[in-house]
């Protein structure tokens, strides 16, 4: 044995030698088409209002929304997310403005689909919370509780008016039992076969949603623990998820990304459909928070997260930064 007998062999280092090297054996990359753009049009305003905790996302006017589209569809981006957020006066205790045909969302989905036709998948949040007075992602029963069934009802009236402006997807989001079979039938009842259902099959109760609440104006009181998963649990994300599958979903979706990325590997290693994840507000925040105060490169810290959730197993990402993201790439 020589004096060099004792260094290894084996030198993983050797395929991290040079930015080329790495970009060539690089096991996941980063691709606009992974990318969706979450975006809240707000109704009667004349100028985009900014979000406070999440520098750089705005409550978008339809004009400066259809613009937004154009440079989604110019930078790659796949798919728009699209969330309402009614005058206050609007509000009631069904969220009728939701089922309005005229209501805020609806209109921002046909001003959408004019502006960019089918060059961009076009996405509904289908859920009530932005347009109920108490909050809540369903109707309310007499104990003050979210009323399971009754609110499926108004979930079916929300996917045909969606589904009657010309949305692509839906995105039933309030986690009730059975809301993906419901809107399954509603859309094929109407004649709307062809619009697919992103289900948001594991949507855990999340302390980083807050910034959201600021996005959409919510009236929350109380919180919605009895409707959405506790972060505690995994095997409740699978009984979820077969039971969506089950009712019909043709995407699924794990929200948030980052403090779950153990459920979407398990999820995305469980299916044959397209698995979501959604970067929701508190990660925007935090990176830029972060970044505001010099603790960590922005753009590095921007891709990594993102990269990361793509290893995880998501084919879809939603994330506020995915036009300037694939632009960038």
């Amino acid at each position: 044995m020589t004096k060099y007998g004792s260094f290894p062999g084996a030198r993983p280092r050797r395929l991290r030698t040079t930015p080329a090297m790495r970009r060539m054996v690089a096991e996941h990359r980063l691709h606009p088409s992974d990318l969706i753009l979450p975006a809240f049009v707000r109704e009667g305003i004349s100028e985009p209002v900014p979000i406070s905790a999440m520098p750089g996302v705005v409550q978008h006017t339809r004009d400066t929304l259809r613009k937004a589209a154009v440079e989604a569809v110019e930078a790659g981006v796949a798919g728009i997310m699209l969330f309402g957020v009614p005058e206050d006066a609007k509000k009631d205790a069904v969220g009728t403005a939701g089922t309005d045909p005229d209501g805020i969302l609806q209109v921002a989905i046909r001003d959408v689909k004019a502006e960019v036709g089918d060059d961009l998948v076009i996405m509904s949040d289908l859920c009530l919370d932005e347009y109920t007075d108490h909050g809540h992602c369903g109707v309310l029963d007499a104990a003050g509780r979210v009323d399971n069934d009754a609110t499926l009802e108004r979930y079916a009236e929300m996917a045909q008016v969606q589904a009657d402006a010309g949305v692509h997807a839906v995105g039933p989001s309030g986690m009730m039992d059975g809301q993906v079979g419901v809107v399954r039938d509603a859309l094929d009842q109407t004649g709307h076969e062809d619009v697919s259902i992103l289900a948001y099959t594991a949507k855990y109760s999340s302390a980083f949603y807050g910034p959201f609440r600021e996005a959409v104006g919510s009236s929350l009181k109380g919180d919605r623990k009895t409707y959405q998963q506790d972060p505690a649990n995994l095997r409740e994300s699978l009984r979820e998820l077969a039971l969506d599958l089950d009712e019909g979903a043709d995407m699924v979706m794990v929200k948030p990304a980052l403090p779950y990325l153990d459920v979407l590997a398990k999820i995305a290693d469980s299916v044959d459909v397209p698995v979501a994840a959604y970067q929701i507000s508190g990660e925007y925040a935090m990176i830029e928070a972060a970044a505001e105060k010099g603790w960590i490169d922005r753009d590095k810290a921007i891709l990594e997260a993102l990269t990361g959730i793509k290893r995880a197993g998501a084919n879809m990402i939603l994330t506020y930064w995915a036009t300037e993201v694939a632009r960038g790439l």
